[in-house]
């Protein structure tokens, strides 16, 4: 699945570009040799039989400008240059100076062109105004096949940024790794894992409740409801290592893998530590409003990642008939089908409809309380799984060195992975498939109650953390932190989770290449989070 995945973001990353870089041809975006007439302003007289530069500036009207380009800037244009004159051609060589104040289409025409801060071009005189004044025409340099360079751009940027990000991991691996060594020598891995039974054998039925890989992905799912990223990464690709010891399929994922996957895809976080910030630094009144859609979006995704991977792993099995799975457990079904009927009808009704919200008084002491939880929690595990080790006997140096080998020879491992999926996603990105995607989508995310506006974040959050980031940034500052559609924005951040980027960076860690239902179930949870959230704000916040 994932291999068609990868192929599909690349292909359609590619077509899109260089269908839009045709259209634009074929309709001159850019005004490829055509003049534009312009007053020419000197900051000193013009010699005509000296080969000399000058600053000038070139003025526009809007309309005229607008017309000429098909823009929509708001005023006239007037743009700070370089001429150098050369007496034998008498044209001027244009050396446009790009700054703030310079109109988007000249901005984007020097992205291109390779040169962000100039843009080069031709000038000509045509009429004099006064000793300084002239009227004239430039035409700027050619510009074609812009989104195809935009994305062999963004394809070797993010892969530099792939392998940066693994090298940034190999110190954190390290150090968890070579702590959880520690702890698992002591036994007190065995302890943990021994207290949460009744949760894991429901989950993962199949591995043994003392194996070690039970306690990595205990430490890795409660790592994630603290908000402890760091900390979460480490320990859940140690135990996907440890998963595939007991894989009878070492290309394969297995049951207890793709359920792991499930639950690290529905991003269950107690605190969006990183929303939240992102909020309180464009000035939110109430930056931790979001905590608790945060957390209905993040159980929504949990609960459909779970039963999908639960359902999908039953229905593997070619021996299995439906007929007789549904007789054999119809109280359970019903039992289920049931709650979740009981919990539509309450949510549904507006029972809840009274807990909105009004400041950051209302959620003061629950963020206190997570913020203590969070920034203790790191220097706790450290220092409580050391001790123990230490009280246990166990040569607590030399375990935490060996499990830090450990630690970057797994970091290491997955560059490739990281390197293939995140080139695949630049190319999808700068391709320009995503503005196709929201037109199609915006009909239907208007019947759900999704502003059309928030459709950016819903795309791009199961594929890249730092593109949701600036996504999720822009819409505030747009549309204001604490309005609808704000809010429910940084609420898809708080309650989903980076699908592919787990997987990559998971699956690769321990070179599994058939995926099996991970991948479809990672994208249910990604859309019942969604759907929750926009479920959530809408009822607290809607109008």
């Amino acid at each position: 699945m994932l291999n068609y995945v990868w192929l599909a973001l690349l292909l359609l990353g590619i077509a899109v570009a260089l269908t839009t870089d045709i259209v634009d041809q074929s309709n001159n975006k850019f005004r490829n040799g055509d003049p534009l007439e312009v007053e020419i302003i000197f900051d000193e007289p013009f010699h005509p039989g000296i080969a000399r530069s000058y600053n000038v500036k070139l003025n526009a009207g809007a309309d005229s400008f607008n017309s000429f380009y098909n823009a929509d800037e708001n005023q006239s244009v007037s743009q700070k240059a370089k001429l150098t004159f050369n007496p034998e051609s008498e044209i001027f060589q244009l050396f446009m100076i790009v700054d703030a104040g310079t109109p988007l289409i000249w901005k984007e025409m020097a992205s291109i062109a390779g040169k962000p801060d100039d843009l080069l071009g031709k000038a000509a005189i045509n009429k004099q105004l006064d000793s300084l004044s002239f009227i004239g025409k430039i035409v700027l340099e050619e510009i074609s096949f812009a989104k195809m360079k935009e994305v062999t751009n963004s394809a070797l940027d993010y892969a530099g940024i792939a392998v940066n990000i693994a090298i940034g991991l190999i110190g954190v691996m390290a150090l968890w790794l070579g702590v959880m060594k520690v702890a698992e020598e002591a036994g007190l891995i065995k302890i943990i894992a021994k207290v949460v039974r009744p949760i894991t054998k429901f989950l993962f039925p199949e591995i043994p409740h003392d194996h070690p890989a039970m306690g990595s992905m205990i430490m890795n799912i409660s790592a994630n409801m603290l908000g402890l990223g760091n900390a979460a990464t480490p320990f859940g690709l140690k135990a996907m290592e440890e998963l595939n010891e007991l894989n009878t399929k070492k290309d394969t994922a297995s049951n207890a893998m793709c359920t792991f996957l499930a639950v690290n895809t529905a991003g269950l976080t107690l605190i969006p530590a990183t929303a939240i910030a992102i909020r309180a630094a464009m000035g939110s009144s109430s930056p931790t409003i979001i905590i608790g859609t945060s957390i209905f979006g993040a159980i929504c995704a949990t609960t459909v990642g779970i039963t999908s991977a639960k359902i999908f792993e039953k229905f593997s099995d070619p021996n299995l008939k439906f007929i007789d799975y549904v007789k054999s457990n119809k109280k359970k079904i019903g039992i289920f089908l049931g709650i979740i009927a009981v919990f539509v009808i309450l949510l549904t009704s507006g029972v809840f409809s009274g807990i909105k919200p009004s400041g950051d008084g209302d959620l003061g002491l629950f963020k206190d309380i997570i913020t203590a939880i969070s920034t203790l929690a790191i220097p706790f595990i450290i220092f409580t799984f050391l001790t123990y080790g230490f009280i246990k006997k166990v040569k607590v140096y030399e375990s935490f060195v060996e499990g830090a080998k450990e630690g970057f020879n797994i970091a290491v491992k997955i560059i490739p992975y990281l390197v293939g999926m995140l080139v695949a996603i630049a190319i999808f990105r700068a391709g320009g498939v995503m503005g196709v995607l929201e037109e199609i989508l915006s009909y239907p995310a208007q019947l759900v109650g999704m502003p059309p506006e928030v459709i950016p974040m819903a795309l791009i959050r199961p594929l890249s953390g730092s593109g949701s980031t600036g996504v999720m940034t822009e819409i505030m500052a747009v549309h204001g932190t604490d309005s609808l559609i704000g809010i429910m924005a940084s609420t898809f951040f708080g309650s989903t989770e980076t699908t592919f980027y787990v997987l990559a960076v998971y699956f690769g860690s321990v070179n599994i290449r058939k995926t099996r239902h991970a991948l479809p179930v990672g994208l249910l949870a990604d859309l019942a989070g969604i759907l929750g959230a926009v479920f959530i704000v809408n009822l607290l916040f809607g109008s």
